[in-house]
Parts: C-alpha cells; sequence; structure tokens
C-alpha cells in the first residue's frame, strides 16, 4: 500500500507522521528536537523521515507545514524562527533530491486552515477563515476549495492588519496590527504593564503572568485578567468584520491556545463582529466556531497537501 509523509516543522521539535490513504489517525507519528548539537536541520529532517519509511518503500509524496513564509513560485521557505539556517532554503526540493518521491510544503498556518478544513471544524465548507490566537496570531484563508496563496505564497498574513494605527509595535516591527494587542504575548505585556502601574488584581508580577495564567485567572473572576481578555476579542472582532468584508466566507475557525479561554475572549469577540461588520447580510448562514484539530490541525493540513501532490504528480518509483 502507498503511503503519504506529513511533517509538522517548528522552530522547537520537528514531528513527522506516516498515513495510510484516506485513513486517520496516522499509522505511525515521531517526533524530535528541530536542534540537534550533532546534526544540521536538515538532517535531522531527513533522519525523522527515514525512520517512518514504510518496509516496502512505497511513498506517494512528502508534505511539510513549516514555521515560516514561504515564495511557492520559487519553493523556498524564505526565513523560519529558531532556525537560522533556513533562509531562503528550497525544502521539497532538498526532500525530492534524497528521497526521489514528490514534495510540497507551505506555511503552517495555511496548512491548518487546510486541515480544519479537510478533518476539523470546516468540513463541508467551501469558503473558509482560520484564526490561531496563540503567541503570534496567524490564519489561512480558503476560497472555492482552494488555500488564498497570492502571488508569491505571501498571502493570508491574518495577524498584520492594521487594528490600532501607532499602536503597540508587533514582533514584525511594524505598528498596531493585530498580533501586537490581541495575542498571548500582547495579553502578558498588557498585564505586566497594568501590574506595574498597580492596578489591583490576583495575577502575580513576580514572575510575570503568561497568557495562560491570565485566561485562569479570568476565569476565576479577576478583573484585570477579564478586561484583558474582552479587550483582546474586541480587537480580533473588529478584525474579523474586515475579514467578512474581504473574503466572504460561510465559516470563521478561531485556534490557538488562547481560543481556550472560551466565551471570556468569545462573547466580547462576537460582540464586535456584530458592531463592525458592515451588514447582517454578512453574518447570515455563517458558522462560528473553535478549532478541533488543536496542536495537529498543522500535520493533518501538511497530509491534505501530500494527498493533493501525489494526485497531481505521481510518483515515478
Amino acid at each position: 500500500m502507498t503511503t503519504l509523509i506529513a511533517l509538522d516543522i517548528g522552530g522547537t521539535q520537528m514531528r513527522a507522521a506516516r498515513f495510510a490513504p484516506g485513513e486517520y489517525p496516522p499509522q505511525e507519528i515521531r517526533k524530535v528536537p528541530t536542534q540537534n548539537p550533532e546534526s544540521s536541520p536538515e538532517e535531522t529532517l531527513f533522519q525523522l523521515v527515514e525512520s517512518l519509511w514504510p518496509a516496502d518503500g512505497k511513498v506517494a509524496a512528502i508534505a511539510a507545514a513549516l514555521p515560516g513564509p514561504v515564495d511557492l513560485q520559487q519553493g523556498l521557505l524564505l526565513t523560519a524562527p529558531n532556525i537560522p539556517q533556513w533562509r531562503d532554503y528550497p525544502l521539497p526540493q532538498r526532500l525530492e533530491a534524497r528521497f526521489g518521491v514528490p514534495a510540497a510544503m507551505d506555511n503552517d498556518a495555511n496548512l491548518a486552515a487546510l486541515g480544519e478544513w479537510r478533518f476539523g471544524a470546516g468540513r463541508g465548507h467551501h469558503y473558509l477563515l482560520y484564526l490561531t490566537v496563540s503567541t503570534g496570531i496567524g490564519g489561512g484563508v480558503i476560497l472555492n476549495d482552494r488555500i488564498l496563496h497570492g502571488a508569491r505564497g505571501l498571502a493570508g498574513e491574518l495577524g498584520h492588519i492594521t487594528v490600532v494605527p501607532n499602536g503597540p509595535r508587533c514582533g514584525c516591527g511594524q505598528r498596531g496590527h493585530l498580533e501586537a494587542v490581541a495575542s498571548g504575548t500582547a495579553i502578558a505585556r498588557q498585564a505586566r504593564a497594568a501590574l506595574e502601574s498597580g492596578t489591583p488584581s490576583k495575577l502575580s508580577l513576580h514572575p510575570p503572568p503568561t497568557a495562560r495564567q491570565i485566561s485562569e485567572a479570568a476565569a476565576q473572576g479577576d478583573t484585570l485578567a477579564r478586561e484583558l481578555l474582552a479587550q483582546a476579542g474586541y480587537y480580533i472582532g473588529v478584525a474579523l468584520a474586515d475579514y467578512l468584508h474581504v473574503f466572504n466566507p460561510t465559516c470563521l475557525i478561531i485556534g490557538g491556545g488562547v481560543s481556550r479561554s472560551g466565551d471570556l475572549l468569545l462573547d466580547p469577540l462576537r460582540a464586535a463582529l456584530r458592531e463592525h461588520v458592515m451588514s447582517p447580510e454578512y453574518l447570515k448562514n455563517v458558522t462560528a466556531t473553535t478549532a478541533t484539530l488543536g496542536d495537529n490541525a498543522g500535520l493533518m493540513g501538511a497530509l491534505a497537501l501530500a494527498e493533493q501532490t501525489a494526485f497531481e504528480r505521481p510518483a515515478t518509483r
């Protein structure tokens, strides 16, 4: 039986899974640290793939979810956090040269969107928007059953739209982006500033609270924590209204660790969405839900990409 190999490569760890066509869960899944003092990230990845290679040697395709912007036109990973060796890195070509089967890649947020569309909360929808709210904010857009890539594959950076002109500086260097005011990192930064100014809270300043601790404090009724989640939800709702105007999806999916704050985040989000949408028509027949695949969204998106790659470019060996 011909198999598919899906990869989810992060700055901290690499995960690989082997799937039989049309079957889930995987036949086998393995993970290793991305950085290994005894080998390069590329060789670590190759060894991980080899450890999953089936005994009969029949693999239809390999696909990878990558933690950075990709230029699909040239087949390059432009940059990758915590993997400085991978700048303008031609991963698909390197995989194909090593293993002799078709290979493909995409940004991890795009493939998380594809995973939710194919296997998760977005099944049955043809127009979908996925937003992950975690350390940063990313996302992907499915239009007519295809990922929106743009001219070079750089489209879909949903966390990098301006919601607060001249607002806090984003990790990308610009100011006022959604990621700068509503990500887990932003919420934690805002909590620290409030505590330093003397705002009363159950949260401790030493050490500064994490987004998860803020969410837990909010669930216990802490006023500051609730206000911070409500503010993040408001900004996300404002952004979602803009996305509805531009993409007109039938499904909105919110994923990432911050989304686990539940209605403390989602109720202000829904209120802001209703307030800022141009017309109620944009909300008709729109499903708004949370992601179901969790940390496996990118891996399952890579599986969907591997299926597509195997269909479009059959292996020759």
